[in-house]
């Protein structure tokens, strides 16, 4: 049902939520990065919201349509184009046999995302066809679209064209290169002392270009701790960040000597690092929509906070944000 001419950088499968429960044994839930954005684009063409589709990162790909179906796109502004004319995001439209979808280089936003109806038909892998690259598992055969590559779908009828997300139903990405970030406290904030995390909250914190799936990493001013991370027994080990090796958090800001990594989507479970602060789920699809050299400000919020913020989200990924254009 559908082409690779070009494969783009890195797109790459995922379903929502992921892969959950297997994160003990080494496999993270993968996933899309922007949730948010990734949903609307399945209820659009009347897909489940988590039905597997496509995320193409920074430059998407160039795709030949073999039979008539419906798609949307969400997310990142690519510039989409349908046989050389550009095409709408955040609306479904159908497209025939033949024609050509060619996703550009990201302007505003950095993963797009296309929804087909029916969803994508790849293998579940632990319950999920989620790519999960560095580990060469989910998606088609563990790795991003290549070239020549055929996909195909689920579907047995057409989608629903033209429905549009509601304008404020949409994510508002960054037009000035920051993005405020929620963070909670822990599980190690008691390792940071309280210049550092008056430091934390008030610096405007550089996304560095050593940023993946994997980890952000951030580029901002030292840390200071308490007694409790220079005074400890040599087990913890030598530098202030150490520990002994714990479980982590998804999102959690792991501090890997000065240096802090955002453990994002395809993170590791565990290690000898704090994690003075948490990104909850919430504020994931921001980060999933930053590029490298933006900045991060991170605001403070407690647990119940974070979790009225879930919900509130999962509320705007319903039929409800959708309508007829």
């Amino acid at each position: 049902m559908l082409e690779i001419i070009k494969p783009g950088l890195e797109t790459s499968i995922q379903d929502y939520p992921g892969r959950i429960g297997y994160w003990n044994q080494g496999f993270p839930p993968s996933g899309p990065m922007d949730n948010w954005s990734f949903r609307l684009a399945n209820i659009l063409v009347g897909n489940d919201p988590g039905a597997p589709g496509l995320e193409a990162q920074y430059m998407g790909p160039t795709i030949r349509f073999t039979v008539g179906t419906v798609i949307a796109l969400t997310g990142a502004n690519m510039m989409s184009k349908l046989d050389g004319k550009v095409v709408p995001l955040w609306e479904s439209f159908s497209v025939k046999s033949g024609q050509i979808l060619e996703m550009g280089p990201a302007v505003t936003g950095a993963r797009g995302y296309l929804a087909i109806y029916g969803g994508i038909d790849a293998p579940l892998w632990l319950g999920s066809a989620s790519t999960f690259h560095k580990a060469s598992i989910g998606g088609i055969n563990g790795h991003a679209l290549q070239k020549g590559q055929q996909l195909s779908t689920t579907a047995n009828k057409h989608g629903k064209p033209g429905y549009k997300v509601k304008l404020s139903k949409r994510p508002e990405f960054s037009s000035n290169k920051e993005w405020v970030i929620e963070a909670v406290k822990g599980p190690n904030d008691d390792w940071i002392d309280e210049d550092g995390h008056k430091r934390f909250a008030e610096t405007k914190w550089k996304l560095s270009a050593r940023s993946d799936r994997t980890g952000y990493r951030l580029e901002g001013p030292d840390w200071t701790f308490t007694e409790k991370a220079t005074n400890k027994l040599p087990e913890n080990g030598n530098f202030p960040s150490n520990i002994i090796d714990q479980g982590y958090p998804l999102g959690g800001i792991n501090l890997g000597g000065q240096t802090p990594i955002i453990l994002v989507n395809d993170g590791p479970s565990m290690g000898g690092f704090i994690c003075p602060y948490t990104v909850p789920s919430a504020g994931f699809w921001k980060l999933g929509q930053a590029k490298p050299n933006e900045f991060f400000r991170f605001e403070v919020i407690g647990v119940e906070e974070a979790q009225n913020r879930r919900r509130s989200l999962d509320n705007l990924c319903t039929n409800k944000s959708i309508e007829k254009v």
